[in-house]
């Protein structure tokens, strides 16, 4: 049943299907619960995937970093040949307390190997807890915003931004949604995306 829904759905996907690719962590690969009820599969399959004539590949790996996004992006691009690149990329960074510097380097030859390739970039918003200082935080948080205005290209909502303070939203350990967040986080990117894949 599982393969005849799949076969199917792959069956709509056209030459004119928009793609978007997916260069992120552990948030967007679903780390702790079933592939099946990760975000991305759930945007794939619904009808508003349909409606927008977008495909999402999910290009995530958990524990992934800057570095790692850098490393594997090129061939990425060659292997997908995306319309968009969302990058959802810098909280494992920022918890490992790399410099900040050399994260937004990152973010930008990430950025700007997208465009080379005739993709479209997107960056979301990452933020991180408190307890890495306030100055840390807030300078790490505002990574994202200069980048946005610098290289003129959308900056989308934080991926947790409506279920980090919910605890029955969240797995144990507090940092990864669970599988009940993942529908609220599928509503907040179709939402955006309306917006900027016409």
């Amino acid at each position: 049943m599982v393969l005849l829904a799949f076969l199917i759905f792959s069956y709509s996907i056209t030459a004119e299907t928009k793609k978007l690719l997916i260069l992120g962590d552990s948030i967007s690969a679903g780390y702790g619960i079933k592939e099946s009820q990760n975000w991305v599969h759930l945007f794939n399959n619904s009808t508003d995937a349909k409606k927008m004539n977008l495909y999402m590949i999910n290009s995530s790996v958990s524990g992934d970093t800057t570095i790692g996004g850098l490393s594997r992006i090129s061939k990425d691009l060659k292997q997908y040949n995306p319309d968009y690149v969302l990058i959802e990329l810098g909280g494992n960074d920022a918890l490992r307390g790399y410099p900040l510097k050399k994260i937004k380097n990152n973010l930008i030859k990430i950025i700007d190997a997208s465009l080379k390739a005739k993709a479209v970039p997107l960056i979301m918003q990452i933020k991180i807890p408190p307890n890495y200082g306030q100055r840390y935080v807030e300078v790490f948080e505002n990574i994202y915003v200069e980048i946005s205005n610098e290289k003129n290209i959308p900056l989308l909502t934080f991926l947790l931004e409506n279920v980090a303070l919910d605890q029955s939203l969240m797995q144990l350990d507090g940092i990864h949604p669970n599988e009940k967040a993942q529908p609220i986080i599928v509503e907040q990117i179709k939402m955006e995306l309306s917006k900027i894949i016409k």
